[in-house]
């Protein structure tokens, strides 16, 4: 396939395409006329990828785990643990941003230390 009929498959630009090629999510091949040629499975990767984005997944993580999951014998398993995974980071993230709210909410009350009346 060319970078066209992928770009229109996926849903998303041919911008988009070769930054992932640069990024080295996925490599296409060179024809004699050096245009992009694409597998057929190319499409269906991009769209995992721009689901695992949504999903809050940085290009970076989608990098690092593309290869478990391509080669895993079952890749839904190995899906359901990253996501899993994700899950557990947010929980933690969201304990963080909870006790950055107690403290904000304890110092709304305080006298600034910046004010001349602080003692």
């Amino acid at each position: 396939m060319r970078i066209g009929a992928v770009a229109r498959a996926a849903g998303v630009s041919r911008d988009t395409l070769r930054f992932y090629e640069k990024l080295g999510l996925i490599r296409p091949t060179r024809a004699e006329n050096s245009y992009r040629r694409y597998a057929p499975e190319t499409a269906q990767l991009v769209k995992y990828i721009r689901t695992a984005q949504k999903l809050g997944f940085s290009l970076a993580e989608i990098g690092a785990s593309m290869p478990t999951v391509w080669s895993a014998l079952d890749p839904d398993a190995a899906v359901a643990e990253l996501l899993a995974a994700k899950v557990k980071i947010i929980d933690e993230r969201i304990a963080e941003l909870q006790g950055l709210k107690r403290e904000l909410l304890n110092r709304v009350s305080q006298q600034c230390p910046m004010s001349s009346d602080y003692s």
